[in-house]
């Protein structure tokens, strides 16, 4: 049981009696535990939706100097712009623009996860302001192709 919290906790963020409640309510299928706390996590994601996001982080990546990114992702406070975590989901974003046709963040965010293809930006988006407990937006990103 410690061992599926474990992974549990790593895999989804959640605390510790958050993902102990799921296991226990999905008879310790990890499964459909990752299922429960997801949805619990979506309905805590919202709820943050309407806080103000005026810090964050610029990103930029550049594959082969051929293709250039720059993101810019906003979070609430200076504290989270400055965790791993958000500096880490700021650059799997740049990395996703570099590989996508995605004209706007709204179609990015429909996008599957190059990574992971069942989950989508949008899913990712949302794991991360369940970990910082803080709302956070993709604000814009901008990609230039050598000779377009």
């Amino acid at each position: 049981m410690i061992d599926k919290i474990r992974n549990l906790r790593e895999r989804t963020g959640a605390g510790v009696m958050d993902v102990k409640k799921a296991l226990d309510e999905a008879s310790g299928d990890e499964k459909k535990a990752a299922a429960i706390i997801k949805k619990q996590g979506l309905g805590k994601a919202q709820k943050r939706s309407e806080r103000d996001t005026a810090q964050g982080l610029i990103d930029s990546y550049i594959h082969l100097g051929k293709i250039g990114v720059l993101v810019e992702v906003n979070c609430e406070t200076d504290f989270v712009a400055r965790n791993d975590q958000f500096k880490d989901f700021t650059h799997e974003v740049a990395l996703q623009v570099a590989q996508s046709d995605a004209k706007d963040v709204e179609s990015l965010l429909k996008e599957e996860y190059f990574k992971d293809p069942e989950k989508t930006i949008d899913d990712l988006l949302k794991e991360i302001i369940v970990k910082t407990g803080e709302n956070i937006k993709i604000n814009r990103f901008e990609k230039f192709s050598l000779g377009k």
